[in-house]
């Protein structure tokens, strides 16, 4: 049975005939362990939505297999999705568990985003996070069933689109119970910046942005 429903994949065919400009990677890495419980389904995921547009290159990965390749794409735990320009090996766009439900929407934008290689970001909080030259990371801690947390997800691929030292990673929290547990995930979305800055909520660009410089000035 598909993932995808019909009607949506007529829709995804519109957006992306109208939206996708230049070649797209969608880079999976999955892994046979019996303790990934969603892997094949990732990878069912990302072969239906490349399915979709000629421009969306679908390359798979066996995490334990491809080590260096893991390594490259700064890849540490799956199922992995990333999104990057065709034939870059750049891991700053990620997901960390399915991509699905309401993250679903945010897989679909950063396709067309860096199809495109332009994001919609706020003049004030452009010239915010331009001054970052040091790297950072964002972890926006979501589950499947939050209307909240694509926006934040977002912002935070946004950001790592158009900054080299910033990467942006989704992490389902059911899926890294522990992990969500360990830094402290009561509610969802939560956002934890270089381990130095964490805050709650999906926020403006601005108010993001904010906290970015915040935690640029620990790194």
């Amino acid at each position: 049975m598909a993932m995808i429903r019909e009607s949506d994949v007529k829709y995804l065919m519109d957006e992306f005939n109208k939206h996708l400009k230049n070649d797209v990677d969608l880079v999976i890495f999955s892994s046979g362990s019996a303790e990934c419980k969603y892997c094949k389904e990732t990878v069912e995921l990302a072969k239906e939505v490349s399915a979709i547009n000629s421009k969306i290159k679908l390359k798979v990965y066996d995490f334990d297999k491809d080590k260096e390749l893991a390594e490259e794409y700064g890849v540490t735990k799956f199922p992995a999705t990333i999104v990057a320009r065709a034939n870059e090996k750049d891991g700053r766009i990620k997901y960390y568990g399915i991509p699905s439900g309401y993250e679903f929407g945010s897989l679909i934008e950063d396709l067309k985003t860096v199809s495109i290689g332009e994001a919609d970001i706020s003049s004030k909080a452009m010239e915010l996070i331009s001054k970052v030259d040091k790297p950072l990371k964002i972890r926006v801690y979501v589950t499947p069933t939050c209307p909240y947390c694509p926006k934040a997800v977002g912002t935070a691929h946004k950001f790592a689109l158009v900054n080299k030292n910033i990467s942006g990673e989704m992490i389902e929290s059911g899926e890294f119970y522990s992990e969500a547990e360990e830094v402290g995930v009561s509610a969802v979305p939560h956002i934890v910046i270089n381990d130095s800055v964490q805050f709650q909520g999906a926020r403006s660009d601005e108010d993001f942005a904010e906290y970015v410089m915040e935690a640029f000035k620990h790194a």
